[in-house]
């Protein structure tokens, strides 16, 4: 684990922008600076930007080199159940991948009743609801309780600065988003990729709690797995040892993921209604140490931070050279 002093002194350097006019037909996503190139590859550079409750909020250090090196294993560890779009790693921030045509509805997968924004599961059940995406839910349950079974909880994409909106799956159907045979694939695709991560997890003392997959079609037509793949940003991890103990005091779980940041601002102000406060050095610190924690954890590989004297985007355009 990097000390505390190594990643605040990274705070001035943090990659907030990965914009290279020589690579063509940029793209700016709320974590990822995106190119097309002509022969249907795709860049995908993840940045240091961290999004949450829709809204890009702060940068966080070595935040896009976790996020691609954690996929990365993933990736590799899920590739017998899914295609997925990778071809190269040219970096340790980048990923150049198949362009596919993604197809337009985010697969959630979900074991646990809990979250934080308005599309997770628990605020709505808090409010009474018992009957969301086309699942009916039992009463008496407390936040953090294990469901039933696992569920899927899709959404449809927005653009950025936009909100995920909630959709059952006859929905998906009726509206054409999917065709029933494509729905049906996403689905057992979904638990397929969610269950090994749950059982890789659980033999490094984590629960995999719940995640988001994001699938496209390749030019043949096959569905393919894309973008990022249990990470800390698509998923929710909590340690094992400790959940039990804390769950029945009415304690949250010790996590490792993004919802350290979404407790922190929704415990300060209404963040969809709301201006989020400036977040201070020391809970980016303390939040860099959670995702590295998580890939150290789940790999059980030492992080390696970048070597100092080099800015990111400079390290980044050097190892990106062949594609200009």
């Amino acid at each position: 684990m990097l000390a505390a002093d190594v990643i605040r002194a990274a705070i001035p350097g943090v990659l907030t922008e990965a914009h290279f006019p020589g690579l063509p037909n940029y793209y700016r996503g709320k974590v990822r600076d995106n190119y097309d190139l002509a022969d249907g590859r795709r860049i995908l550079i993840s940045t240091d930007r961290q999004s949450a409750f829709d809204q890009v909020l702060a940068a966080v250090p070595f935040k896009g080199q976790v996020l691609t090196q954690t996929a990365r294993y993933w990736f590799e560890a899920t590739a017998d159940i899914c295609p997925n779009h990778v071809l190269a790693y040219p970096d340790p921030n980048v990923v150049v991948g198949r362009r596919l045509d993604m197809l337009p509805v985010e697969m959630v997968v979900r074991d646990y009743l809990t979250g934080s924004t308005e599309t997770s599961i628990w605020p709505m059940y808090r409010d009474g609801r018992r009957s969301m995406y086309g699942i009916t839910l039992p009463d008496g349950l407390a936040k953090n309780d294990r469901l039933p079974e696992t569920i899927l909880t899709p959404t449809t994409k927005a653009a950025v600065g936009g909100h995920d909106a909630p959709i059952a799956p006859a929905e998906i159907v009726a509206q054409g988003l999917l065709t029933q045979a494509q729905w049906d694939e996403l689905a057992r695709l979904s638990l397929a990729l969610f269950a090994r991560g749950r059982e890789l997890a659980a033999r490094n003392g984590l629960m995999l709690v719940d995640t988001k997959f994001e699938f496209g079609l390749d030019p043949e037509g096959r569905i393919t797995l894309a973008d990022e793949i249990l990470t800390p940003d698509s998923s929710r991890y909590w340690k094992a040892a400790t959940y039990a103990e804390r769950h029945a005091h009415g304690q949250e779980p010790e996590s490792l993921d993004k919802e350290f940041l979404r407790l922190w601002i929704a415990s300060r102000c209404d963040p969809y209604r709301e201006p989020v406060p400036p977040i201070p050095d020391d809970t980016l610190v303390a939040f860099s140490q959670k995702y590295i924690a998580l890939y150290e954890t789940v790999t059980g590989q030492p992080f390696q931070a970048p070597p100092a004297g080099e800015a990111v985007k400079d390290r980044i355009r050097r190892n990106l050279a062949p594609y200009f």
